[in-house]
């Protein structure tokens, strides 16, 4: 089997089903009289299509899903209920000061030392800790996210993205591509794709296969810039905090992409160490596509250093 990169421990994938009630209340007061009429809680749940039976459009079918083509349909028809059937409030209503991205100058890794945070297998219960973390040091991180994850916690990937960080597709359940055919590929990262617009109103324009592993068959069904890393922290090996800021340190350099997972607890623990360490090295915590000028390549392990002058 033709594997790139190394693996680590698989991801307890599983599409979670979520329902999520929604309490309306609504009192109606005429110039006459005061008339109070209370409309019934209406319950409606996320339930994600088959891959089978997922009618992929031609963009599908290329693995990549252009963010015009993703406004969100009907549940039955896309697998994906609308925010309001879901009860989730639109991303726009998020409101979250601790996280909400603020403006920044453009970092040019060309000649200042950057350095990509990347967070796989979420989002997660942990994962609001961690863009507090983020937050404090004015850092940007890619997230790559599992679909299944996405509908499960919503209102977390919409706090991601309202705090700046960029958001890569980690496929619907965490399969090894390279066992899967062309056609279970595409519909690993097309419902993803369509998980992350409903809750969040973005599009995936970054991919990372799960364990790393991809051949050239698994390529072709990819039409985005496949992310590798060039600093394994092994955090889901090492479930402890001191020793996963200890693994990262003694490897980062510049231009390296490094990869984390927020969904373990000691992994969050470990990033106020991480980003105070390297920012008093001097680097910029910037997202992937930040890294590359904004133009990744088609596959990225991580970044030249700054050019010297």
């Amino acid at each position: 089997m033709d594997v790139w990169g190394r693996s680590h421990a698989p991801f307890l994938a599983g599409a979670k089903r979520v329902t999520a009630g929604v309490l309306a209340t609504a009192s109606l007061v005429t110039l006459t009289a005061a008339t109070g009429a209370a409309q019934a809680a209406a319950r409606s749940g996320i339930r994600a299509a088959p891959p089978d039976t997922l009618g992929m459009a031609p963009s599908d079918r290329l693995g990549l899903v252009p963010s015009n083509a993703l406004g969100v349909a009907p549940s039955d028809a896309m697998g994906v209920a609308p925010f309001e059937a879901a009860g989730v409030a639109p991303f726009e209503a998020m409101g979250d000061s601790a996280t909400e991205a603020r403006p920044r100058p453009r970092v040019d890794c060309r000649r200042v030392k950057c350095v990509a945070l990347t967070f796989d297998d979420g989002p997660g219960r942990h994962t609001g800790t961690l863009l507090r973390h983020l937050a404090k040091y004015h850092a940007r991180a890619t997230f790559f996210v599992v679909g299944s994850s996405v509908v499960a916690y919503p209102r977390v990937l919409r706090r991601t993205v309202a705090a700046g960080h960029e958001i890569g597709n980690h496929t619907w359940s965490h399969p090894l591509l390279t066992r899967l055919s062309a056609a279970r590929v595409r519909s690993q990262l097309a419902r993803t794709d369509r998980a992350v617009k409903a809750a969040a109103g973005v599009v995936p324009r970054l991919v990372r296969p799960p364990y790393g592993g991809f051949n050239r068959a698994v390529r072709r069904q990819i039409a985005r810039p496949i992310v590798m890393w060039n600093v394994d922290t092994l955090d889901w090996r090492y479930r402890n905090s001191a020793t996963v800021a200890r693994r990262t340190l003694r490897s980062v350099r510049p231009g390296s992409i490094v990869l984390f997972h927020d969904i373990h607890r000691t992994t969050v623990g470990a990033m106020p160490r991480v980003l105070k360490s390297l920012a008093k090295r001097g680097y910029h915590f910037v997202t992937v596509s930040e890294l590359f000028g904004g133009r990744p390549p088609r596959v990225a392990f991580g970044a030249a250093p700054p050019k010297k002058h």
